[in-house]
């Protein structure tokens, strides 16, 4: 990751935090599919998210209706990113699909082998951390070598929001939180929210003197771009996009 990362407005990684989105007109019928499919998400503070998945050895049918089953979910919550670990399975393997006209990908025994040295600051979300944002540096470019479900070899090579959601998933895999990779005063923030089941973001300096106006009543932090999507990626305030 490089020495000096680029601050970089989330609206510019593609508009939307990760794992999570929330069009605004979702009708009755998808609210529910994604209140279903949220609750069936390992929250923060479960063990799980903090363990680091086995490698998959097996490579059945069974794996293929696994597989299957994640991509279904990871819609129905609207998210853009699934691990296994989120649903409470020791399992490396992980899926994705960052906007609608892309096909989802599966990632079996994932590993990055390379990054780029250049990086950019965004906001990240995450389906485990429900209501929570936090600014994430991560390199702008990486290459991942994985299986599919069948144990073909496969490597795929990914920039922007692609990239991002693909290090927020194997991060998973490897134990590790978005909290782990924010700032200090971020992540304080971020764990006060969530013992006390409220919501985080941070705050912008741009933020602060619309806020102070006659009449304005916003998130802090919150671009107009950013609230209209809260989430392509996320509802901070049930959420949780990674």
């Amino acid at each position: 990751m490089s020495d000096e990362a680029t601050p970089t407005p989330v609206e510019d990684v593609d508009g939307r935090p990760i794992e999570v989105a929330e069009p605004d007109d979702l009708d009755h019928e998808a609210l529910e599919r994604r209140a279903q499919a949220l609750a069936r998400v390992v929250k923060f503070g479960d063990p799980v998210l903090r363990s680091a998945a086995s490698p998959v050895t097996e490579f059945d049918e069974q794996l293929v209706a696994d597989a299957e089953r994640m991509i279904e979910l990871m819609r129905d919550a609207i998210g853009v990113g699934l691990a296994a670990t989120q649903l409470g399975t020791l399992r490396r393997m992980l899926v994705f699909q960052v906007g609608s006209e892309a096909e989802p990908t599966v990632l079996v025994n994932p590993e990055i082998e390379w990054r780029s040295n250049d990086a950019a600051t965004a906001e990240e979300g995450c389906l485990s951390l429900p209501g929570v944002v936090v600014d994430v540096e991560r390199p702008l470019h990486v290459r991942a070598r994985a299986v599919d479900v069948h144990g073909e070899p496969l490597t795929i090579e990914a920039s922007g929001l692609e990239a991002r959601v693909v290090q927020h998933e194997v991060d998973h895999l490897d134990g590790v939180l978005m909290l782990d990779r924010t700032e200090r005063d971020q992540r304080r923030g971020a764990l006060r929210a969530l013992r006390e089941g409220g919501t985080y973001a941070p705050e912008r300096p741009e933020q602060e003197d619309e806020a102070a106006e006659p009449g304005i009543e916003e998130m802090p932090g919150r671009s107009d771009d950013a609230r209209a999507r809260d989430s392509a990626t996320r509802d901070r305030s049930e959420e949780r996009p990674v």
